[in-house]
């Protein structure tokens, strides 16, 4: 089962690391990672996804709120957060399939990032299973390149619990 865990941790050197570390000596495989400012000076968020059993991810949690550095963690419930990924794609466009590239490409909501004589460059951001269906719908004609950021995930302004979490990091 995938789990998405939001860490928020002092902006210093080591600290990402040692969370990192920390998922190696336990043997489980980060499967995405992704960390960026907040709007707090000197703190940032780490966004990672695991693939684990429930137990697992109470434990990782835990150990994780253990390390020097570290001011929360919590999971990120798929119905109680917004979660997306931004990914550029490249992919093969001779002129007589462009039509149909840029046709499955408003069909998924990505944009144009750039055009070159024989391939399109698409842009999109989503959840991962979005992009997972657009790197599919693209491959028969030819991926040339692929990159991805990695989730980044909030919970939702919606949920009950979304103010005294905000408070909590004051």
């Amino acid at each position: 089962m995938i789990h998405t865990l939001s860490v928020l941790l002092e902006n210093k050197p080591g600290a990402l690391v040692r969370v990192a570390m920390m998922f190696n000596r336990r043997g489980y495989n980060i499967e995405s990672l992704a960390v960026g400012p907040t709007e707090s000076h000197g703190v940032s968020q780490l966004t990672l996804r695991v693939n684990c059993e429930q137990h697992s991810v109470d434990q990782i949690e835990k150990q994780i709120h253990k390390l020097v550095n570290v001011l929360r963690v919590r999971e990120l419930p798929p119905g109680e957060s917004v979660q997306r990924e931004l990914a550029l794609v490249t992919v093969a466009a001779p002129p007589e399939k462009r039509a149909e590239l840029l046709t499955l490409a408003e069909a998924v909501g990505a944009r144009i990032a750039d055009v070159g004589p024989d391939s399109i460059v698409f842009e999109l951001s989503g959840e991962p299973e979005a992009l997972d269906s657009f790197e599919e719908l693209v491959r028969p004609h030819g991926i040339r390149e692929l990159a991805r950021t990695g989730l980044v995930g909030l919970g939702r302004a919606s949920s009950p619990r979304a103010a005294s979490r905000h408070a909590a990091v004051r």
